[in-house]
């Protein structure tokens, strides 16, 4: 995949402490204070973009190491294992030089430690440290403490600005948020695309059960209201391992073009946190796309084209040199309809056996969310759209999510389920494509898990590839572009076979004063198989 497909990734939170990475489009400069002198000033790229270009440019990995591993693996296990293909040798060795960087071991370019900048905020938090060895015993860094030692009063804001809770129940607020992610936050590194959250996707994301209004927080100009920066935290049971506690669900940290000199980034971190700590929740759960201190987990992410014509014409995937576009639309054709017997869109009537089916399976994976049936209810439910409106195409309008299960015709059992939600991205400035459909694999569970030699019969993974298989039918009858999907729960045992090509992006999984081993990703960990550390998707 190319580059372009970067933007995929849900990067949730970047680095704090230096968010001058994307370039700057046409705003109006009346609503927002300088921040800085007008003087014109060379534009450099932050650490965090030279660090993960860096970290993730081919051109880091030498062709003749390439050539030397693939000389090695054929004289050790001959010329046709898959382990001969140049980009998954890559890959590996990109990886390997990513954990290396994770771990302290190396710096970028053969500098050390420090040339990952030395994370002023981060050393000041309840995380632990790049090059720090990991702890034996797992378990909070600090302490819980009584409301009454929390801060009471909100942290200071620069000159300008006052702190602003949003009401995510008021249409307008939400167009608010809306506007300021859909201009101001992840974009690929080119440029080519950006996230755009709809009012409907930030009512299902930000509003489970329980959530707290005080946790959707915002910063405005002074002068003029205008809205200028946003954090967002909801609630979520959390299972490490063998530890089960509340957490706060980190997300849409995001900071004006024009005012990442204010470093507001860690004063917002600060408040949600207080904010968070008020409600007696002293642990949190957050991606990003860049490495700071420390990820608990990396995974990859994988992506399956849909619509050929399109992606190729956006510059998202390209035609490969041994094959035509005709050829290639072909190759990723998908059936008309899906293919298994008892498939239907989940009900009402089926959240309390969906909600036994998740719970169980989830306990495959080193970290996972646990949720009550209100929450299996709301996320796989409450984002379907407009119900009273026709849908057409396996889509209504407004839907966000999309949850299928597969009902044994005689016992009437829920034996399966899958889901996937929408996420689409504003393709800048193309004279012909305004938007990129994708389609995210969310939660998924099959019975055949617990079946004695599922998994060394391959029965599992057959019975995934097939459930998949007929998520990727039903999005791309529901015109989406892509499919994407991470290296976390069982999914690395049917990517290749569903013809999932691996992406540029990494995603690096964080926990907030909590320590534990690392947890498998894109990578085995622990003696756990790759994926199998991660069970939480993060939206």
């Amino acid at each position: 995949m190319s580059s372009s497909s970067q933007i995929i990734d849900t990067t949730q939170v970047s680095d704090p402490e230096d968010q001058c990475s994307t370039p700057e489009h046409e705003i109006d400069d009346a609503v927002v204070p300088e921040a800085s002198s007008s003087k014109p000033k060379k534009k450099k790229k932050s650490k965090a973009a030279k660090v993960l270009n860096a970290v993730r440019g081919k051109n880091e990995i030498p062709q003749e190491l390439v050539t030397h591993v693939v000389d090695r693996v054929v004289a050790e296990h001959g010329p046709n294992t898959a382990a001969t293909n140049e980009d998954n040798i890559r890959q590996v060795l990109e990886q390997m030089k990513i954990m290396d960087v994770i771990k302290g071991k190396s710096g970028i370019s053969g500098r050390g430690k420090k040339a990952m900048g030395e994370h002023k905020f981060w050393a000041t938090q309840p995380v632990p440290q790049l090059g720090d060895e990991a702890s034996p015993d797992d378990g909070f860094i600090e302490p819980d403490k009584p409301r009454e030692e929390v801060r009471q009063d909100a942290y200071p804001l620069p000159k300008d600005f006052e702190w602003s809770i949003l009401d995510i129940n008021d249409s307008k607020q939400i167009k608010e948020v809306y506007d300021l992610l859909s201009l101001n936050y992840v974009e690929d590194d080119e440029a080519a695309f950006r996230f755009q959250y709809s009012a409907e996707f930030l009512e299902w994301a930000l509003k489970p059960p329980g959530y707290l209004k005080e946790w959707h927080l915002g910063v405005r100009v002074s002068s003029n209201r205008k809205l200028v920066a946003f954090i967002s935290g909801v609630p979520v049971t959390l299972r490490v391992r063998g530890n089960v506690f509340r957490a706060c669900e980190i997300n849409y940290l995001c900071v004006h073009k024009k005012l990442r000199s204010k470093r507001l980034a860690p004063v917002l971190i600060k408040e949600i946190t207080r904010q968070v700590n008020l409600t007696g929740i002293f642990q949190a759960i957050y991606t990003a796309g860049v490495v700071l201190p420390t990820p608990v987990s990396t995974c990859r992410y994988f992506h399956r084209s849909l619509n050929i014509p399109k992606l190729v014409d956006v510059k998202f995937t390209y035609v490969p040199r041994s094959m035509t576009l005709a050829r290639m639309i072909r190759v990723y054709k998908t059936a008309a309809k899906p293919e298994l017997s008892g498939l239907r869109e989940m009900e009402e009537r089926d959240v309390s056996d969906v909600a036994d089916l998740f719970t169980r399976y989830m306990q495959r994976f080193s970290m996972g969310p646990i949720m009550t049936l209100d929450e299996v209810r709301h996320q796989f439910l409450s984002g379907r759209g407009r119900m009273d409106e026709p849908s057409e195409h396996y889509r209504r309008p407004g839907q966000v999510v999309w949850t299928y299960v597969v009902e044994d015709p005689k016992t009437r059992r829920i034996t399966d389920f899958f889901s996937f939600y929408s996420l689409p991205s504003t393709i800048i400035n193309h004279p012909k494509h305004g938007l990129l459909e994708a389609a995210y694999l969310f939660y998924y569970a099959s019975d055949v898990a617990f079946a004695e030699d599922s998994e060394a019969d391959n029965n599992l993974k057959k019975r995934l590839e097939a459930l998949v298989g007929d998520a990727l039918i039903i999005a791309n009858q529901a015109k989406f572009d892509v499919f994407n999907a991470l290296t976390l729960m069982d999914n690395c045992s049917f990517l290749e076979s569903l013809k999932f090509g691996a992406g540029d992006g990494l995603l690096n999984f964080y926990l907030y004063n909590w320590r534990t081993a690392p947890l498998a990703g894109v990578s085995a960990a622990g003696g756990v198989e790759p994926g199998k550390g991660v069970g939480v998707v993060m939206l």
